[in-house]
């Protein structure tokens, strides 16, 4: 499948990015390869998020990060997943264990860069 970055959720990444660079900057740009190696996994396999109650099409995919994660929500419309928003799961709402069914686990290396 096609994936396409709202505006919205780019401005998202970058604002994550920013806040945690000037406290760690590794950190920062691990927390970005894994968001983004989440986000293609998406692409290979777009029902892997929890459906979101109430919003058909619309997923939320749970990626823990250090003690807490991040929540990708896209939706999914024909053969294009859009990356709605990405939110720290505690600004998210999330909290406590998240069911393995719904991460993404850290990949070994992948390039760093812009979308």
């Amino acid at each position: 499948m096609r994936i396409e970055w709202l505006d919205a959720a780019i401005d998202d990444l970058q604002r994550l990015r920013v806040f945690i660079q000037p406290h760690n900057t590794d950190a920062a740009h691990r927390a970005f390869r894994l968001i983004k190696s989440a986000v293609t996994a998406v692409g290979s396999n777009p029902r892997m998020g929890k459906p979101v109650e109430d919003l058909p099409d619309f997923h939320d995919l749970i990626v823990p990060f250090g003690a807490s994660g991040y929540v990708i929500r896209y939706r999914i419309q024909g053969d294009t997943v859009f990356i709605i928003a990405v939110k720290h799961c505690k600004e998210a709402g999330f909290s406590g264990q998240t069911p393995s069914l719904w991460v993404v686990k850290e990949p070994e290396e992948i390039e760093y860069g812009r979308l």
